[in-house]
């Protein structure tokens, strides 16, 4: 395998596209890790949720606090949910030129 292989691939100017949050998802910043692949995730419709990195993207998806994450809440109980997604700085640009992150601007 060719050693550049990976780099051509990256976009530094931007994002070609941002996951966004469909039904049932919200945008959230990780406050507190907790252990166990669990963390404390202060999500934009004003809850603090418990989440857990699932099972097949505990070796993929690294996180530190302060990262911005998609979350998934349980339907049965709505203090917990599920990290979906990891947002890169790109695209944590993007999200703030689009206004879905308006109302933390000074977190960043």
């Amino acid at each position: 395998m060719p050693y550049n292989q990976n780099q051509e691939s990256q976009n530094p100017e931007g994002p070609i596209r941002v996951k966004l949050p469909r039904q049932g998802e919200v945008l959230g910043i990780l406050d507190q890790r907790l252990g166990a692949s669990r963390m404390m995730v202060r999500c934009l419709d004003g809850k603090s949720r418990n989440c857990r990195v699932p099972g097949r993207l505990k070796r993929k998806l690294w996180l530190r606090e302060g990262d911005v994450v998609l979350v998934k809440p349980w339907e049965f109980d709505n203090e917990k949910a599920d990290i979906l997604f990891k947002y890169n700085p790109a695209a944590i640009s993007w999200l703030k030129r689009k206004g879905y992150l308006k109302d933390v601007e000074g977190e960043f």
